[in-house]
């Protein structure tokens, strides 16, 4: 049994906490919050033994042996090292880092005390996302020839809210992670980026529209907190093309080929959107492997890249 510990306990922290509760290798021990009557409040509601005021405690205590982090984007590296430092494995909200730079510290410490450390990408772990593999195994569209991803949201950016915060805010950082993700993983390394179409107010991106190459491969990255857009990924082959959508959370996908009536898949989540990494870390470090074969460090790395090179377009 793999006792966990939640850091961070906001809307996200929840609902990860109810989807743990399905997994049967896996129990909440320890939460823990700057505020004692949040983590005593949240312990109570999901059962969890143990709740701190103050996240070491939580680290240095020995019944723990992974940690989900929930915290802002900002924290993310420094309480994953501290968190690796104390021996814990690491599953980490994305994004992982705020930049390329904190992604490759994190890496040097999960690789030299080789200790499990996972960016919480879901789309990849869902049912319909192996079920897309797959297909483009099978050769059903040909060789991929690009990928596009859209992730708009209108959001009510009001009141108190690390999303609108300068250096850790942005509609990159929140969703446009997720389109790095399907683009490095299909598309390989970005080599370089150019802005399509940008909207920056008081140093925070609202909304991106960018092109990136990959070594001859085109991805397009568009991402927003101010508009409502369609949510999907398109790869686009020699032979057709499949659309995916909701990229952040797929259960559906249509392949589209000429002179053929387009054939649409729907393949629902096993529980919910969070179960799938939560089994996959959880079977990770029951089998004692210090990387996922899914979402390894380097595709971590690789998406703080593609992050990067279109801010440098700022």
């Amino acid at each position: 049994m793999i006792n966990w510990g939640i850091i961070g306990l906001g809307n996200i922290a929840g609902r990860f906490a109810e989807s743990l509760k399905r997994e049967p290798n896996s129990k909440l021990f320890a939460v823990s919050s700057r505020s004692q009557e949040k983590a005593e409040d949240f312990a109570k509601k999901f059962s969890a033994a143990k709740s701190y005021s103050d996240h070491d405690q939580l680290l240095s205590d020995e019944n723990i042996q992974a940690v989900y982090l929930a915290l802002p984007h900002a924290l993310h590296k420094d309480f994953a090292i501290r968190a690796m430092n104390f021996g814990k494995a690491v599953l980490c909200e994305k994004p992982a880092t705020l930049n390329f730079e904190e992604m490759q510290e994190i890496a040097a410490v999960s690789r030299s005390k080789k200790i499990l450390f996972m960016e919480a990408m879901k789309p990849r772990f869902q049912p319909l996302y192996k079920k897309l593999k797959s297909l483009l195994a099978d050769n059903v569209i040909g060789k991929i020839l690009s990928v596009e991803t859209s992730l708009c949201n209108e959001m009510n950016l009001t009141g108190k809210t690390y999303h609108s915060q300068k250096g850790q805010g942005g509609a990159l950082l929140d969703v446009g992670i997720y389109c790095a993700s399907w683009l490095e993983d299909f598309l390989g390394e970005v080599a370089d980026a150019k802005i399509i179409s940008a909207e920056i107010r008081d140093e925070i991106d609202f909304y991106v529209d960018a092109e990136l190459n990959f070594s001859g491969k085109i991805g397009k990255l568009e991402c927003a907190f101010d508009r409502k857009k369609s949510r999907q990924a398109i790869l686009i082959g020699e032979s057709g093309k499949i659309i995916v959508d909701e990229l952040h959370r797929p259960q559906s996908l249509t392949i589209f080929k000429a002179n053929e009536p387009p054939q649409k898949i729907t393949v629902p989540y096993e529980v919910d959107d969070f179960f799938g990494e939560i089994k996959h870390f959880s079977n990770c470090l029951a089998n004692k492997k210090i990387e996922s074969d899914i979402m390894p460090l380097q595709a971590s790395l690789n998406c703080a890249k593609i992050l990067q090179e279109i801010r440098k377009n700022f």
